[in-house]
C-alpha cells in the first residue's frame, strides 16, 4: 500500500465524507464525489453558491473519509487548493464522470469550481485483516501523521499491557513494543500500565 493507492480507493468509492468547519467553527459534513485521483493528487469540485464551496474559500482545509467494501478505510486531511483553469479543468472531470453531464447541463457546468488536495496526510486502516492493519503517508510537503501509543523506557516489563491489548500486537522486551500497523490506537494499555510507561506518540 502506498499513497496513491490510498487515494485510488476514495476514487474508486466516489461517493467520500467531506469535512469543513462554518463561520461559527461548528464541523460539517457531507457526501462528495471524488472526481480525479493522479500523481498522488485528489481532486473534487463544487457549485459556487454553496455553503461547502464558501466553507472552503474561508478556511482552505477538509478531512475526507471513506470505507470500500472490503473494510478499507482511507482518511485524507489536507490543505484545498482552488485551481485556475477552471472551464479547463471541469471540462476533464466531466469527461472523467459522464453522470455530472445529466446533474449540469450544458453550460451549467460552469458553475463549478475544481479543487484539488495535494499537500496533505493520509491513513489506511484495514477492518478486513485479523490482526487489523494500519499505515500512514504523506502526500506534497505534509509530514506523516504520528498517533497510537508508544512504551517508554519508564516499563518494568510486567506485561499486563501485553495481556489486555486487543490485538495482541504488543511484544516483550526492554521496554516492550508496541506494533503500530495492528495498533487499533484504543488507548486500552495507555489507560492500565501501572507506572505511566506508555505515551502518546507525537506529544
Amino acid at each position: 500500500m502506498d499513497a496513491q493507492e490510498c487515494l485510488q480507493i476514495l476514487r474508486d468509492v466516489k461517493d467520500v465524507a467531506f469535512a469543513t468547519a462554518d463561520e461559527n467553527g461548528m464541523p460539517r459534513v457531507r457526501i462528495i464525489d471524488v472526481m480525479l485521483v493522479e500523481k498522488e493528487k485528489l481532486y473534487f469540485c463544487t457549485a459556487r453558491g454553496k455553503d461547502f464551496y464558501r466553507q472552503l474559500t474561508e478556511k482552505p482545509h477538509t478531512e475526507i473519509t471513506g470505507m470500500n467494501s472490503e473494510y478499507q478505510m482511507v482518511r485524507l486531511s489536507g490543505k484545498v487548493k482552488k485551481l485556475t483553469d477552471q472551464k479547463e479543468w471541469i471540462d476533464r472531470i466531466f469527461e472523467e464522470n459522464p453522470s455530472m453531464k445529466d446533474v449540469y447541463p450544458g453550460e451549467s457546468r460552469y458553475i463549478l469550481e475544481p479543487f484539488c488536495i495535494e499537500d496533505g496526510q493520509i491513513e489506511f486502516f484495514d477492518l478486513g485483516k485479523t490482526p487489523i492493519y494500519r499505515e500512514s503517508f504523506a502526500i506534497g510537503t505534509a509530514k506523516a501523521p504520528q498517533k497510537g501509543f508508544e512504551i517508554t523506557d519508564a516499563c518494568i516489563g510486567c506485561g499486563k499491557c501485553r495481556r489486555i491489548c486487543p490485538q495482541q500486537c504488543i511484544s516483550e522486551g526492554t521496554p516492550f513494543e508496541i506494533s503500530q500497523e495492528h495498533c487499533l490506537h484504543c488507548g486500552l494499555c495507555y489507560e492500565n500500565c501501572p507506572v505511566q510507561a506508555i505515551i502518546r506518540r507525537g506529544e
